[in-house]
């Protein structure tokens, strides 16, 4: 499976974590205005990396970690120098050598690694792309030989969760600069470095639902830094998809992408739909990756359906709308593809999915594919069936394509506005505590799959009736289940009790984790919701919500921190009219 995407849509947290999941081997390429990095896998494990243009090597890494001299490093160089082609890895030769052992090689590869996330981190743009086709790309991307008797293949959690702490450390200590930029490559840029452009880091930015406290700043390290200029990169992948095409109809395909390239975003507002496109062609994905970045849309592209469900649960775990783009090949006749779309349409019955075919397989499968549930098929350009005329087809299909996109958006729900009202009509035959937190809780479970009551004590809250925890959610509600939780400790709890306001989000802190999880199981994803009960400006109930063992389905929060307020309100109400019937 080889993708591609945008980091600031599609984090390097999340990147690692679907390569690790999925057992991927390749190389990633990291790039941003201030150069490029690579990590490099094997089966979804951390085999080595490149960081920043090359700028720090394992040699250097091994030095500063006082593991090896100077001396023996130029020895191993040399030794490298005179092997030629039968040259080993500098790790390799320097085991090899005696210079040092297999657990100090692990350390340092780990330690380059590590450099290399934490320096990824602190870019504010940026693309990714995983290569499955190169295995070699420098003396570190080999493997040890075979007579070693040993791979580096190192966690890519456990490295990634270290990256995160040294990133945190360094931050702190106001020294996270000297992670990237030694003595010897220092220059006048680097050493300005100030907190003068600073960019907020947020638990949605790096995907690690562990980070939710993080209020720090990250340096602005593009201070200076010119614009990415992308006519270079238009130019190599339209000539690597047409060669055979005369370079007057190159350069017009390269003239347009690139004119939309310079131009601003359409629409500066974030994002809300994220398209997943599924494409064997290369030009495909760049142009329409292209299209979407203009149009302000979040963008995935792989070339495979290994990874589809982590991409479309990470999507809608950031609530956005999931767009499934699937383009079918000339020679295909989509018979997979529609069982694909019916596959998916199964697990995501929010998902919207849209087909791109040539005219031969649109002809043939287009009512198929709508009754299997796509929103769209649509005709696109194709190089055998347009072969004089590909380009100019291309740039017509690409000129409306973008605007297209941004009208697939949710699917309204009706029966949702309806719920509320109902649940609202509830709310006027009850007037005590208990009665309104479980009509709250019923409303709650209209949106999620597991939905508890909390009442708030003193200094913990005591678990009351729940849906969908104990028992089936279509079985109704159950009885209290009475397990507590301490509020001296922080948690999310704690900052609704506080607070007074509605939670919702991605969350994982230890009380979450360590004393509700061992009660009534994990989620399948960290995402939330705590809702406050308040009576006379005091939290006096929360409503836990979370979506079980299912995909995260975007709630509609308006609605439910509407119904909270008007429970207080009418709780309120019920106190008030109850002290002033009491005799004198």
């Amino acid at each position: 499976m080889s993708f591609n995407g945008d980091l600031e849509h599609f984090p390097l947290v999340d990147v690692i974590q679907l390569l690790h999941m999925t057992s991927k081997t390749g190389i990633l390429y990291l790039k941003s205005p201030k150069g490029e990095s690579q990590l490099v896998f094997h089966d979804g494990f951390f085999v080595s990396a490149n960081h920043l243009n090359n700028s720090v090597r394992i040699g250097k890494v091994l030095l500063d970690m006082n593991a090896i001299t100077q001396d023996q490093l130029n020895q191993a160089l040399a030794e490298q120098k005179e092997a030629g082609k039968s040259r080993k890895p500098l790790i390799a030769t320097l085991i090899e050598q005696g210079m040092i052992d297999k657990d100090t090689a692990f350390k340092g590869l780990e330690t380059l690694i590590e450099m290399t996330i934490v320096e990824v981190l602190t870019w504010s743009s940026g693309t990714f792309s995983l290569d499955v086709s190169k295995e070699n790309v420098s003396d570190e991307y080999r493997y040890f030989p075979e007579k070693l008797q040993q791979e580096i293949l190192l966690n890519a959690q456990g490295i990634l969760m270290d990256s995160l702490r040294i990133y945190d450390e360094k931050m702190r200590d106001g020294t996270l600069s000297n992670i990237f930029f030694t003595e010897e490559n220092n220059d006048d840029t680097t050493a300005n470095i100030t907190d003068a452009g600073t960019t907020e880091i947020t638990a949605d930015l790096l995907g690690l639902d562990e980070l939710d406290t993080i209020t720090r700043k990250i340096p602005d390290v593009f201070i200076g830094l010119k614009d990415h200029n992308p006519v270079d990169e238009h130019r190599q992948a339209v000539a690597r998809a047409l060669p055979e095409t005369t370079i007057d109809q190159q350069e017009q395909l390269v003239s347009f992408l690139t004119n939309i390239s310079i131009l601003p975003p359409s629409d500066s507002a974030p994002p809300i739909t994220a398209i997943i496109l599924l494409t064997q062609d290369e030009l495909l994905s760049h142009t329409i990756t292209t299209i979407c970045k203009h149009e302000n849309l979040f963008v995935f592209a792989a070339d495979e359906e290994t990874g589809l469900d982590i991409v479309i649960e990470q999507t809608l775990g950031r609530d956005l709308h999931p767009v499934l783009f699937i383009d079918i090949p000339h020679d295909n006749d989509g018979v997979q593809t529609l069982a694909l779309v019916r596959q998916k349409i199964s697990a995501y019955p929010q998902i919207s999915i849209l087909i791109a075919a040539c005219c031969n397989t649109w002809r043939t499968i287009s009512m198929d594919a709508l009754v299997a549930g796509t929103r769209s098929i649509i005709p696109r350009p194709c190089g055998r069936c347009h072969e004089d005329s590909y380009v100019p087809h291309m740039i017509t299909f690409l000129s409306g394509i973008g605007s297209f996109l941004k009208t697939i958006l949710p699917a309204p729900q009706p029966e949702m506005g309806h719920q509320f009202i109902v649940s609202l009509n509830q709310l006027k035959s009850v007037s005590e505590p208990p009665e309104i937190a479980f009509v709250m809780l019923q409303f709650a479970a209209l949106q999620f799959e597991r939905v508890m009551t909390f009442v708030v004590a003193k200094t913990e809250i005591i678990a009351e009736k729940s849906i969908g925890v104990t028992a089936a959610k279509s079985n109704g509600p159950t009885a209290p289940l009475m397990f507590r939780i301490p509020l001296e400790v922080h948690s999310v709890f704690q900052e609704v009790v506080e607070k007074g306001r509605l939670y919702y989000g991605q969350r994982s802190d230890t009380v979450l984790t360590n004393m509700l999880y061992k009660e009534i199981g994990a989620p399948r994803s960290p995402k939330v919701m705590v809702i406050p009960l308040i009576c006379r400006g005091k939290v006096i109930a929360v409503t836990y919500a979370d979506f079980g063992a299912k995909p995260v389905t975007p709630p509609q929060i308006n609605l439910i921190e509407a119904f909270a307020q008007h429970a207080g309100s009418i709780l309120d109400n019920a106190l008030y009219r109850k002290s002033i019937e009491k005799p004198v």
